[in-house]
């Protein structure tokens, strides 16, 4: 698979640990950057870049890394045809491959360090989606949500 990696400079001291990670599992990565922790960026220009591309079919998958990886998700989830989770354990970053057809994944670096990082990208990319009928059916609805604000 590949991809896509964005952070801001709240989430660049994970972003060479989220890359490693992703290659090791023979991955090829799409970095988006920021490629500097010192200075301050805008979440939002890099969740656009690693969401746009998973819209255009450059990626398959994205991980963006904010501060809290709040406004990350926020910011993703606004994106048509993006379903953003924030996930800070293993079993968020698999189940909402699995069960919710997540294909982003949001982390927070200041509430996580490296070693979880690590483990929640191989947990999210190592995940399949559940089609079973149960969650196609309520990502069904999901996408019913987006497109017209109701059911």
């Amino acid at each position: 698979m590949r991809i896509a990696v964005g952070c801001d400079h709240g989430g660049f001291p994970l972003k060479f640990t989220v890359i490693e990670a992703i290659t090791s599992l023979g991955h090829e990565v799409v970095d988006f950057g920021t490629d500097n922790g010192d200075m301050s960026v805008d979440f939002p220009d890099y969740v656009y870049k690693v969401c746009d591309a998973i819209q255009r079919g450059v990626a398959d998958r994205g991980i963006i890394i904010c501060g809290s990886g709040v406004g990350a998700s926020v910011a993703a989830n606004k994106m048509k045809g993006i379903i953003a989770g924030l996930c800070h354990d293993h079993y968020s970053a698999h189940q909402g491959v699995e069960h919710d057809h997540m294909n982003v994944l949001c982390m927070g670096a200041r509430v996580i360090g490296s070693a979880i990082a690590d483990e929640l990208t191989k947990a999210f990319l190592s995940a399949k989606e559940d089609h079973g009928e149960r969650f196609v059916r309520r990502m069904e609805k999901v996408k019913k949500l987006e497109e017209f604000g109701h059911l």
